[in-house]
């Protein structure tokens, strides 16, 4: 396959960067799923994910975050190779992950879901309290005493941003937030995903509004089969002939 057309070059120097991923390959078992995957995020920079479903963007996730061990390539976080850490090495460089399946703990309280989570930043970065989280999102605040696993689908997905951002990170990773709610739980979605991007947090965005997702990007990528096919700015992947092709719509 040819090279991605690359439409803008990354802004972003080295001492801006978040994550700089060079030539990452992953495999499940024998099934080679990425195949040499570069991606850049620079700090406070909101970047897009898309794909048809199988392309490889989950795996890229999970490769980043340290959660699929067959893989190469070189992944730096904040200056750090974080080529073979674990997950929990990642996150405490400042790395939140939402997982696609919302990863609530059913057994525990709503607040107790959020609290858990709570620690102090980067630096020492503290701007997400639990006060602020549920502002955020007023219907956490009503269900603080019922379990995780009582509340609706729309109010997990809320309690899992929530809890991330009560991580304080520097980066946010969102794999499908919006998949399976209702369309005013949507909006309320991407309403947060809006003010987070505001907040100065750089975000990871794989959702399947792929139009909505670059309306909210400064930059975004396109997987085919494992590798990316499509980059640059946002606006100019938007207005891409071939991104109809390579997401077949």
């Amino acid at each position: 396959m040819l090279p991605a057309p690359t439409l803008a070059p990354v802004s972003a120097n080295d001492t801006d960067l978040i994550v700089d991923a060079q030539g990452l390959h992953a495999w499940y078992g024998s099934s080679h799923v990425l195949h040499g995957v570069d991606l850049q995020i620079g700090r406070g920079q909101t970047v897009g994910l898309l794909g048809r479903n199988g392309m490889g963007k989950s795996t890229l996730i999970r490769t980043l975050l340290g959660h699929v061990p067959q893989r190469s390539g070189r992944i730096v976080v904040f200056g750090q190779d974080a080529s073979h850490f674990k997950p929990y090495q990642v996150a405490r460089l400042g790395v939140a992950y939402v997982p696609e399946g919302r990863g609530v703990f059913a057994n525990l309280s709503v607040r107790e879901n959020l609290v858990m989570a709570a620690r102090a930043g980067r630096n020492g970065r503290n701007d997400w309290p639990l006060a602020r989280v549920l502002q955020t999102f007023p219907r956490l605040q009503e269900r603080l005493s019922n379990q995780g696993g009582e509340i609706s689908g729309g109010e997990q997905q809320m309690l899992s941003i929530g809890r991330a951002l009560m991580t304080h990170p520097e980066l946010i990773v969102l794999d499908e937030a919006t998949e399976g709610l209702a369309p005013l739980i949507v909006d309320e979605i991407w309403r947060v995903v809006a003010e987070i991007r505001a907040s100065g947090i750089a975000t990871l965005i794989v959702d399947r509004d792929y139009r909505r997702v670059l309306r909210c990007s400064d930059r975004a990528l396109v997987l085919q089969k494992g590798q990316v096919v499509l980059q640059g700015k946002a606006a100019d992947v938007a207005d891409s002939a071939e991104l109809s092709a390579y997401l077949g719509v």
